[in-house]
This record gives structure tokens, sequence and C-alpha cells, in this order.
């Protein structure tokens, strides 16, 4: 799948591969052209996602080849049990989670799975957990808690669901419930925006002692599209909303609403699937041994304080 912006570069990749094709059916050589092309390309590549626009990046974190949070473990984890059910209504199949054993380490993983096509889609839910998957999350979290096990949270989500039977069974009370118990967890916990990290839907598992966010992510209260639905009455301005937002890593850092940013391969994460798992649970290891050396009370502490500063204006 290409996007707008990526067509100017799949134009010189597609002459690129015709040179090669020649240089391949005869005995033309065209090694200099080649080499020049390619150069050609790369700077175009870094140009290119350089300066992308918020909407451009919101367009990225929702690209369907993506890795996705069971992607992600698999990738990292030696081995993984996943643990399923709320224990009251059903098991929430968007919401996924269980203890996987990362670099030597047991760690609870918990997050919002989507799909890599419509049949997976439509059984996951579009990445969009009812109350119940907030509270296996939950559920989850107390039984790392219990076993002194740190705790990893992927967030990937459009929102949590808003179906009528979501807020019949409780959507908002679960949702909260998880804010308060996060706050008070003994254990490290570490929350990383995989892709979209929309309202609720991703407060409810991202309260953290480390907040981290992919280079092509976004966080917000709400998609530039619903932004711009409720502003201008239509979709039409969803570029000029991401604008307002800014929803991007890069924006939530300087406004310090999280603690770091990891960089993704140039392209996107799902360029390179591969070196972005690796990256990311090397990124993982090492802040979890950097909470690790902070006493479990200090650690709620300054999570309580962190989040308790956000927002706050002192004129």
């Amino acid at each position: 799948m290409l996007l707008d912006f990526e067509q100017p570069i799949a134009a010189l990749e597609g002459k690129l591969h015709e040179m090669q094709k020649l240089a391949a059916d005869s005995d033309v050589d065209v090694t200099e052209a080649v080499l020049a092309l390619e150069a050609k390309i790369q700077n175009l590549k870094k140009e290119t996602y350089a300066n992308l626009t918020r909407w451009q990046r919101v367009q990225l974190s929702r690209h369907p080849e993506r890795p996705y949070t069971l992607d992600y473990v698999s990738g990292m984890a030696s081995t993984f049990v996943e643990l399923h059910g709320d224990r009251t209504v059903r098991d929430d199949k968007a919401m996924v989670g269980g203890f996987a054993e990362i670099g030597g380490r047991t760690i609870m993983v918990i997050g919002q799975q989507k799909g890599h096509n419509t049949k997976q889609r439509q059984f996951r839910n579009f990445g969009m957990p009812n109350p119940e998957g907030y509270r296996k999350a939950l559920r989850l979290m107390k039984l790392a808690e219990k076993f002194d096990k740190p705790i990893v949270t992927f967030i990937d989500t459009p929102g949590a669901f808003p179906g009528l039977e979501a807020e019949e069974r409780g959507q908002g009370e679960a949702i909260a419930r998880n804010l308060k118990e996060m706050f008070m967890l003994k254990v490290p916990v570490i929350c990383v925006i995989i892709g979209e990290g929309a309202s609720g839907g991703a407060l409810g598992i991202g309260i953290g002692d480390r907040v981290l966010m992919l280079e092509n992510t976004w966080y917000s209260v709400i998609s530039p599209e619903n932004c711009s639905t409720i502003l201008w009455r239509s979709w039409d301005y969803k570029e000029q909303a991401a604008e307002a937002m800014k929803p991007t890593a890069n924006d939530m850092l300087q406004a310090g609403l999280v603690d770091g940013i990891v960089k993704e391969p140039l392209g996107g994460a799902h360029t390179n699937p591969q070196q972005m798992i690796e990256t990311l649970k090397e990124t993982l290891l090492s802040t979890l041994a950097e909470l690790d050396a902070i006493p479990a009370e200090e650690r709620i502490s300054q999570r309580i304080d962190k989040f308790s500063a956000m927002g706050v204006v002192v004129e």
C-alpha cells in the first residue's frame, strides 16, 4: 500500500527496477546509473520522511502493514503464554496479554490487537476493546504485581468500542478503574504507543512510569477526522485538525506528555518490522533496568507526580 506522499519515491523505484532488469537481460553496463539512482532514492526518502506533516504521520501510524502487538511479542519473546478472559463476561479479542520471556526476564505484556486482513480485523473488533477487555487487562496487571513482574503495554487503538452494549456493561467505569489502579501498581510499568493512541481507549492501559511513542504514531483525545467533523461538520478538514491538535510524537514530547520517542526505520515501522522490533526490545530492556533501580514507593510517587503535573498552568 502506497500513501499519496510516497508516489514520487515509488516512481523512482520503478525506474530503478527497470534499469536493473535491463542490466540483467543484456550486456549493457548501467552500474553507475544504478548507483546514482539508488542514492537519489535514498536522499528523497530522507527528505520526505523528515518533513512529514502531522496528518501524514497519522496516515503512517495506520499503515496496514505496521507490526501490531502480537507481532512485537512474537518477535521479542522466546516464550509467550497468552492469558484469556476477565472472569466476568468473556474474552475480549481486541485486548491481548500474557507472560512473555524477553531478554531473559519474565514480563507481563498487554496490548490492543488489530488484524492484518478483513477477517482478523472483524475478529479483533478493529482494535477497539469492550469493557471486558480493560477488565482483563487490569486482572493481568494485578497478576503481574502478585508475582512481582514488570508490565509493558502496547497501545494501538482508534478508541474504546463505542457501542451501546459496551456502555451498558460499564465502559467508562472500566477505563476509570484502570486509571486509578495503574497509578498504584508496585511493579515497573512501561507504556508504548505503537500506532494509534486515541482517547480513553488508549489511556485505559496508558498510565506508566515511562510512556514512549514510536516515531510515526499519534496520541490524542480524538482523531483528526472526528475533530474535523465536530468543528467543521465535515471530514474534509482533517489535515487542518491534525495541525491544530498536534498529536504526533514530537508534539507530545515537547508538551511533556510522553517520556521518549523510539526511532523507526526510514519509511516507517512497516518497511523493516524486524529492525523495529529489535530497536524497541533494546529500548524496553534498558528502560526496565533503569526502573528496577528505583524503589517501588518512589516509583509510585514519581508516577503520580508526573501525571498530576500534566495540564497544570502556573501564572
